[in-house]
């Protein structure tokens, strides 16, 4: 039996079909009857070369199309005009049914957007998302920044109230001891038996004020330890993020720069770099082709 198939030819990765009319019996790349035309269905717009007249005259014979070729066929219209022949119309009503067809079929192709059209709306679609969740990122962490440095102003004024309370205590006390030097500078001239009592109150006033002294100093030097552990805190924070920001990611960049970055990179240094999170389709696309021509 007769069949018309395609026979592949052209050079590894860039192929070209025949279509050609062979023998069932006879192996692929064999021996053809005849070749009708070529199909390239590596260009985005499956460029095509056929004989319509030899193909329709094979098929009259009884030549039987592949499904590959069966659908070649139907979207140039042979298998149309095989109908309308079959059916006994002439050859002006041929025509005029084929041209009919054809003005349909063109209409129809103006809206079917192209391979490169459709990637190009899939990339555009990724981008806008991304930069939707850039913009969301970048507001979250504002508002972090807002609130921690709303946090740090509210301690600034604790800590400026508590010196405030620390002062007035401090001048309470001067002011206690001030009025108590005064009461006991007057016992004294009134009453000369009451000087060694007096001097001995005095005394005991004194290592008071040196044991508040001592205290006073202990917590000025607490509140600077603590001071400085902050400050070491705040810089093994600086440290972390530096850390952070230079393993950087396919989710931290534009679907363009993911994709110049894997085209430029060496395959064994992106390992990690696109993460089981990514779902941009373009981005996953040039880590598999990087890894097919690799």
């Amino acid at each position: 039996m007769l069949r018309i198939r395609l026979q592949r030819r052209g050079r590894k990765k860039r192929p070209i079909h025949h279509i050609v009319v062979a023998d069932n019996r006879k192996p692929r790349d064999g021996r053809i009857i005849e070749d009708l035309g070529r199909f390239d269905n590596v260009t985005p717009k499956n460029q095509l070369t056929l004989n319509r007249e030899r193909a329709i005259h094979w098929l009259k014979k009884g030549a039987q199309p592949s499904d590959t070729v069966r659908s070649i066929f139907k979207n140039q219209g042979i298998m149309y005009e095989m109908h309308l022949l079959r059916w006994g119309k002439s050859e002006e009503e041929i025509e005029e049914a084929l041209t009919e067809w054809r003005e349909k079929r063109e209409e129809k192709e103006e809206d079917v957007p192209t391979r490169k059209e459709r990637q190009q709306a899939l990339l555009d679609a990724e981008e806008k998302e991304f930069q939707k969740q850039l913009k969301k990122k970048a507001e979250e962490a504002a508002r972090e920044k807002a609130k921690q440095e709303a946090l740090a102003a509210e301690e600034e004024e604790d800590e400026a109230d508590e010196e405030v309370e620390a002062e007035e205590d401090k001048a309470e006390e001067a002011e206690t001891e001030e009025t108590q030097e005064a009461a006991e500078q007057e016992e004294s001239e009134e009453v000369e038996t009451q000087e060694d009592t007096a001097d001995e109150d005095k005394e005991d006033d004194t290592e008071e004020a040196a044991a508040e002294t001592e205290e006073e100093d202990k917590t000025d030097d607490d509140a600077e330890e603590e001071v400085e552990a902050s400050d070491d805190e705040e810089e093994d924070e600086d440290n972390d993020s530096d850390e952070d920001s230079e393993a950087k990611t396919s989710s931290d960049m534009l679907a363009k720069e993911a994709i110049e970055h894997i085209e430029n990179t060496p395959l064994d240094e992106l390992e990690g770099f696109v993460t089981d999170d990514e779902d941009r389709v373009t981005v996953q696309r040039a880590l598999d082709d990087k890894k097919e021509n690799s």
